[in-house]
């Protein structure tokens, strides 16, 4: 007999979640959330894929608007806010395992019929991102000066990171039980309120970016203390409806130690997999600070803007995550393999638009972040580069996500650490053995992404592929 998930055990009112009254998976009738198989597979994509993306991209386009603002202060202000942003971007990324394993777990309880320990799940988790969030807004704040110098940072270079850095670390807390509660909405397959949150958040950080930065002239430092402002106002647009409907469905609020560990433990070879990731892209940020204040203004452009359209590639790839959680959860390995297959199509479609649509931005985009004719064209080549590989991407994104939604952690983090080390060994070869006989500033930014493009995502794209053709990623979690 085909087995089917117990809508009935996991349905809520509308009119009790505060911003959620227009969820199209409230609906009570069978076939009617993005779950089930009445639906057409495109459709269930792009139900949770488009309200994610307004998600996602909440921190990298605090980063985008940020470095638009602070680009016509300076370059050396445009150098600083990336070596800044770098420091953030990886530290909160590193615990991105927040969202990613309570998708995967929140997903599996619902899809087995378990609701309350799915919302206990996701309260758990909020815990341990508060824990988290406390230490490293602490840590990032007083070593923040060692951080940014070993990046590269020297004079008024570092001295911009130091400013950004200590005013936008102040928002990490914030940021880490947002992932937490994100990952809760994901496995509900209830996402549209992270849409809402996303929008309003970015609204708020351009404001105040404008009023402290341009208006008030405080600089850079106007620019990260507008960030984590608006970085607290979602969290607590998450936070308090997310906590509401795990109340009402049972879970409990207090903190448990027993909990918070397993939460812990379970994302631990997630958190690994990140780390890799972001050794491998810190590893290229520093290539390009040692080929030069020009070369990293140009880099940082890149990299603000690939990780705002990379955040659409990821949307499918989450949104595959969910659907093939709750299918595993319930034993249906037929489902799960259509959902996989789908999604990688989808991934793979999505990629070659956006991948367009980066090359034609790379044409004009250098001159929307600085003044400077250099840093414009040094941009433009790196933007060129990127906009070609990202169709690759979209493809690997998508089995990405499908195999954390199969909770295939190990796996994950075991082949990011040999990619990640390959990247390292190329980035080497090629700052230490080939960049100084390149004298064209464009050239190195060209080969600093290309090198991330082909050796880095490359191998990923080939270890994902050959896991997704075969069954063993489907049981892990079981």
């Amino acid at each position: 007999m085909k087995e089917e998930v117990d809508i009935t055990a996991i349905k809520t009112s509308a009119e009790e979640l505060p911003g959620c009254a227009a969820e199209t998976d409230l609906k009570l009738e069978p076939g009617a959330h993005p779950g089930s198989d009445e639906q057409p597979i495109a459709k269930q994509l792009a139900l949770l894929a488009i309200p994610t993306f307004g998600q996602l991209i909440a921190e990298p386009a605090f980063i985008l608007i940020d470095t638009a603002i602070v680009g016509h202060v300076g370059d050396a202000a445009l150098a600083g806010l990336s070596l800044g942003s770098t420091v953030i971007l990886t530290a909160v990324g590193l615990c991105m395992f927040l969202a990613y394993a309570t998708t995967s777990q929140v997903a599996h309880l619902f899809g087995a019929g378990k609701r309350r320990e799915g919302l206990q799940s996701g309260v758990d988790s909020l815990w341990l991102s508060l824990c988290i969030g406390i230490v490293l807004a602490m840590a990032l704040f007083l070593s923040a000066e060692p951080i940014c110098y070993a990046l590269g940072g020297r004079g008024e270079t570092l001295d911009q990171a130091l400013a950004y850095t200590r005013a936008v670390v102040l928002g990490a807390p914030a940021v880490l039980m947002v992932y937490a509660a994100n990952g809760i909405f994901r496995g509900l397959q209830k996402v549209r309120i992270t849409l809402v949150a996303a929008i309003a958040g970015a609204l708020l950080n351009t404001a105040l970016d404008v009023l402290f930065v341009i208006v008030w002239g405080w600089g850079i430092t106007g620019s990260g203390v507008a960030t984590f402002i608006a970085q607290w106002f979602m969290g607590l647009f998450l936070i308090v409806p997310a906590l509401t409907w795990a109340l009402r469905g049972g879970a409990s609020l207090k903190p448990r130690i027993a909990g918070i560990m397993a939460a812990g433990g379970d994302g631990l070879p997630l958190f690994l997999r990140t780390l890799a990731v972001r050794v491998a892209m810190v590893a290229t940020v520093v290539a390009a600070a040692y080929m030069g204040t020009e070369v990293l203004a140009g880099y940082q452009v890149v990299n603000a803007t690939w990780n705002f359209a990379l955040n659409i590639l990821d949307s499918v790839a989450i949104a595959g995550q969910a659907l093939v959680g709750v299918q595993l959860g319930a034993r249906r390995y037929d489902r799960a393999r259509e959902l996989t297959r789908a999604t990688a199509r989808a991934g793979l479609v999505m990629g070659v638009g956006v991948g367009a649509a980066f090359v034609l931005a790379g044409l004009v985009a250098g001159q929307a972040f600085s003044p400077s004719p250099e840093v414009q064209a040094i941009a433009a080549a790196g933007m060129v580069v990127t906009g070609i590989a990202l169709p690759l991407q979209g493809w690997m994104w998508a089995l990405d996500g499908i195999l954390i939604g199969a909770g295939d952690f190990r796996y994950l983090a075991s082949t990011c650490a040999i990619a990640a080390a390959a990247q390292v060994v190329a980035l080497v070869a090629l700052v230490v053995g080939v960049g100084p006989f390149i004298e064209s500033d464009m050239l190195k930014c060209a080969l600093l992404w290309i090198v991330f493009n082909t050796v880095f995502m490359g191998i990923r794209a080939i270890a994902n592929g050959t896991r997704a053709r075969k069954d063993a990623w489907m049981h892990t979690a079981e």
